[in-house]
């Protein structure tokens, strides 16, 4: 297909440099939309689009995917893709991107800036100077340095702030489910509980599963040392906020940092979707609107790395780095060859069934590329065809094999 007939549904507001990558790479079939859609229009503006770009507040359900009957892949323009049905995606053959890198730095600023602020207890002190209180004191206040600060999480994000914190003077631990590498000089800790009862700060940077919703629970932060001050820019899901508000209500808690809620509003200051929290009422907690990777660099950057997914997988297949499909990192095409994707059930007997459809075209196989994951098996493989009616005939072929979830013909 010609690339000016490819349809791209940018949604959010993505940052322009996506447009700006998908131009340079010859698609030019840009539908742009500054703010989510409606469920409805949604479902109408998808039909016809081949690719589909949103950041966290557009939902990739089962109803939407019915509906995007030509989807090819989604890609997400954040770090999370809770947002998209990844199941509903896998079963139609439909890889899903995000930008797991492009806001790490973005994220461990905010979260540094924040706990600085939270140790000399400025959010207090700034939200009583607003209504017209002056209380100059001491008490409580402290220095970053000789602090331990406790990372639960230390993936791109967390290392970044390790490192950061370091350079503050702060002391770093980290819980992991994994054993990691340490950078500078980080610790790693083998229980959770111990991290919670020896720091000072602790700040949550894991993803949104079933074995980390609520892991901050009562019992949790009952763990944490008193006094200390919890952040948490990772998942909404991930706190118990009840049992937080509980904590700093009775001042077993100094402060906390959240940017990131079970329940966030769909769009910017709508009278009929109001912020609803039950630490709104607390000055000593920083409550900011999921903007952790909300700066023009990380934006700028988060368009250029999705944008480059898509057209890549657009261009010639390559899957690397999909949270829901199987990774193939593929070479150039040659110019003698036609490229087929079949993506299909991960089942025996699919691929003797595809090759014994090359062999019944008397078909040389130039190149195969093949990589399962769950339910899923994707196989990119380069022939060389005959006549372009002979490569059309074999994909209509494959396309027909039982197991198959979806084929196409990239050149």
């Amino acid at each position: 297909m010609e690339k000016e007939k490819i349809k791209f549904l940018l949604l959010e507001g993505v940052h322009q440099s996506a447009v700006d990558s998908l131009k340079a790479a010859g698609y030019t079939n840009i539908e742009y939309h500054k703010g989510a859609l409606s469920t409805e229009e949604l479902k109408e503006a998808i039909r016809d689009a081949r690719f589909v770009g949103l950041r966290s507040r557009t939902h990739l359900t089962e109803d939407v995917f019915a509906a995007a009957e030509k989807l090819v892949a989604v890609g997400c323009f954040c770090i999370g893709t809770n947002q998209v049905d990844l199941d509903a995606a896998s079963r139609r053959g439909i890889p899903v991107f995000n930008a797991p890198f492009s806001n790490t730095r973005s994220v461990a600023e905010m979260v540094l800036g924040e706990l600085l602020l939270l140790l000399r207890r400025i959010p207090e002190a700034n939200a009583k100077a607003h209504r017209g209180v002056w209380d100059k004191q001491a008490k409580g206040c402290f220095e970053a340095r000789g602090k331990k600060l406790g990372i639960i999480g230390y993936g791109h994000i967390g290392t970044q702030l390790g490192i950061l914190a370091e350079n503050v003077g702060l002391d770093v631990y980290f819980y992991d489910i994994e054993n990691k590498l340490p950078l500078g000089n980080a610790t790693q800790v083998r229980h959770l509980s111990e991290l919670l009862n020896m720091c000072d700060i602790v700040s949550l940077h894991v993803p949104e599963t079933p074995s980390t919703k609520n892991m901050m629970g009562p019992n949790e932060i009952e763990r944490m040392k008193p006094g200390a001050i919890l952040v948490n820019a990772s998942r909404g899901t991930v706190v118990d906020i009840p049992a937080l508000a509980k904590a700093l209500e009775s001042k077993h808690l100094s402060g906390a940092a959240v940017d990131v809620f079970p329940s966030e509003p769909g769009a910017n200051n709508d009278p009929n979707d109001p912020f609803i929290s039950e630490l709104i009422p607390f000055d000593n907690v920083i409550l900011t609107p999921h903007i952790g990777g909300s700066t023009q660099e990380a934006q700028e950057n988060i368009g250029y790395e999705v944008a480059g997914k898509l057209s890549k997988y657009s261009d010639n297949g390559s899957t690397l780095s999909a949270v829901n499909f199987p990774e193939v990192s593929l070479p150039s095409h040659g110019d003698d060859v036609n490229r087929l994707l079949h993506i299909h059930e991960n089942r025996p007997g699919v691929m003797n069934s595809i090759n014994n459809v090359f062999t019944e075209e008397d078909i040389n196989v130039a190149a195969q590329y093949l990589r399962t994951a769950g339910n899923v098996g994707y196989v990119v493989i380069d022939i060389m065809a005959k006549s372009p009616q002979q490569a059309e005939i074999v994909l209509q072929k494959i396309k027909a094999l039982p197991g198959t979830i979806r084929a196409r013909m990239l050149y």
